[in-house]
């Protein structure tokens, strides 16, 4: 990449990192992306997909596969903190997981096929909202637009910190947890605070509740048997001294391996929190969000990254264990031979969805020409 794009890339990065949309709210960011892809020539733009989901085309007009290279839209409702001349101008809202990188890297991707399309077949650059909540990749799959340009590969990464600057890390295989948040409401009924014993509190249950949650998945080893439950929330009647409770609220995390271990975990989950509300005569109300399935590599299409590393000289490592956190990538393997990879951000950056967190703009060159050896080796 020459120096001049990487600039302009570069600048482009910036610019969207200033104005963060959440997940299903990427008006702005989606205008901006189908106008990109309009100046790259792009064969078709798609726009509105499964949300504000866009698709730009690029046609060889010649029978062959379809390749697609996956990113996000979607920001954070985390306040950033920086000090870097492009920092988020939306208060509370930050590109504090990369999307922003990603999106550009995807749009170089689109420079290159700007100058070359295909030989054969198509590419299909998507960017997908609603990542953060696990609602994105479901709608954009199930829009009508989605079946005219289904791959038969899709790729896509995650920037990674932890992981040595511009190192690319493989799994064949699990590669993304599974994870829902489970919410528990528990309804008992209120009385004064003098009279607590005329209401029905469900103070014990939710102390009980937090600690028995927390300990039906502590982690460990990430095998079929992993486990992980996390309590995020919890909140007990109001904010008041004169009632004694009658509503308590629970929010946990569930995540494990694969979507069978996490179908046994819901059930331990439900059967505890049911009991134990029958026990102290409360009614119970659980809800689920931010469903996330586990996403699962495709062997083939991981050595396809990795022959496309190895001919462009980027470290890459391959590991047993999928990443903790989840992703809703693996919907696109349903119907196609799928790959996330990871990138490295640097050993000591920032975690993800860290306030102080700002993607590494020495990984665009880097995500643009493992994408583009990608493209190269499947459709010429």
């Amino acid at each position: 990449m020459s120096p001049e794009a990487l600039a302009r890339l570069t600048r482009l990065r910036h610019e969207l990192h200033q104005y963060p949309e959440l997940s299903g709210q990427e008006t702005e960011t989606a205008a901006r992306i189908a106008d990109e892809l309009r100046a790259r020539d792009a064969d078709q733009v798609l726009t509105g997909i499964g949300g504000h989901g866009v698709g730009g085309i690029f046609d060889s007009g010649q029978p062959g596969p379809t390749v697609a290279i996956r990113c996000e839209l979607d920001g954070l409702p985390i306040q950033e903190i920086s000090d870097a001349s492009y920092a988020s101008r939306v208060v509370g809202r930050g590109h504090l997981c990369g999307h922003d990188g990603h999106m550009v890297m995807v749009l170089g991707v689109a420079d290159h096929l700007a100058k070359a399309r295909p030989q054969k077949g198509r590419v299909v650059l998507i960017f997908q909202p609603a990542e953060e909540t696990g609602q994105g990749a479901v709608a954009f799959r199930a829009d009508p637009q989605f079946a005219p340009i289904e791959p038969d590969h899709v790729f896509s990464l995650h920037n990674l910190p932890g992981l040595s600057l511009g190192e690319v890390l493989l799994c064949a295989g699990p590669a993304n947890c599974a994870s829902r948040g489970m919410r528990v409401v528990l309804k008992g009924k209120t009385s004064h605070a003098a009279e607590p014993q005329d209401g029905v509190s469900p103070a014990k249950a939710l102390a009980s509740l937090i600690p028995q949650l927390a300990g039906l998945g502590s982690g460990g080893a990430l095998n079929a048997d992993f486990a992980l439950t996390t309590v995020t929330h919890a909140r007990l009647g109001e904010r008041t001294f004169g009632v004694a409770p009658g509503a308590a609220e629970l929010w946990v995390t569930l995540r494990t391996v694969s979507d069978a271990r996490m179908q046994n975990l819901i059930a331990e989950a439900e059967g505890l929190v049911t009991q134990t509300a029958e026990t102290q005569g409360l009614a119970v109300e659980i809800t689920y969000e931010d469903v996330f399935e586990a996403c699962t590599n495709n062997a083939q299409a991981v050595a396809t990254v990795a022959e496309a590393c190895a001919a462009l000289g980027v470290p890459c490592t391959f590991t047993t264990e999928p990443q903790k956190f989840s992703e809703d990538f693996g919907q696109f393997g349903k119907s196609a031979a799928a790959a996330m990879f990871w990138l490295g951000a640097g050993q000591a950056h920032p975690q993800l969805h860290n306030p102080d967190y700002d993607f590494p703009d020495a990984l665009i060159p880097v995500g643009v020409d493992v994408f583009s050896a990608v493209i190269r080796s499947l459709v010429g």
